[in-house]
């Protein structure tokens, strides 16, 4: 069975830096997409960034130039590296992993919080 869990979440300054690690067992990277989803107070989860399946990554215009996501192969990990945070950025961050026939299923992990302050 598939299990998607992120962690690297945390407290920081706004300027700062986090890294988040998406861990993922009984799945195999480079097939499906893989996407990095946020959702802030009182707004609808969105996309921060998105890897298909053939290696290209896609970032939301609110990140772009501050986030970077990739994977270690040898871990088994998806990443999202994240840069010059913004309170704006406050959010609980979520990796779901689309899987099976044709990519059908999608998996979730549980969520990883992050909150930066001014």
């Amino acid at each position: 069975q598939v299990k998607l869990v992120e962690s690297g979440g945390g407290s920081v300054q706004a300027g700062g830096s986090l890294k988040l690690s998406c861990s993922a067992s009984n799945y195999i990277f480079g097939t499906c997409e893989m996407v990095w989803y946020r959702e802030r107070p009182g707004k609808q989860k969105e996309v921060v960034s998105k890897l298909s399946g053939d290696g290209i990554v896609n970032y939301a215009d609110s990140v772009k130039g501050r986030f970077s996501m990739f994977v270690d192969n040898a871990k088994n990990t998806l990443h999202l590296q994240m840069n010059s945070l913004k309170t704006g950025d406050t959010a609980g961050y979520y990796c779901q992993a689309g899987g099976g026939p044709k990519c059908l299923y999608s998996y979730w992990g549980g969520g990883t919080q992050v909150t930066v302050s001014s």
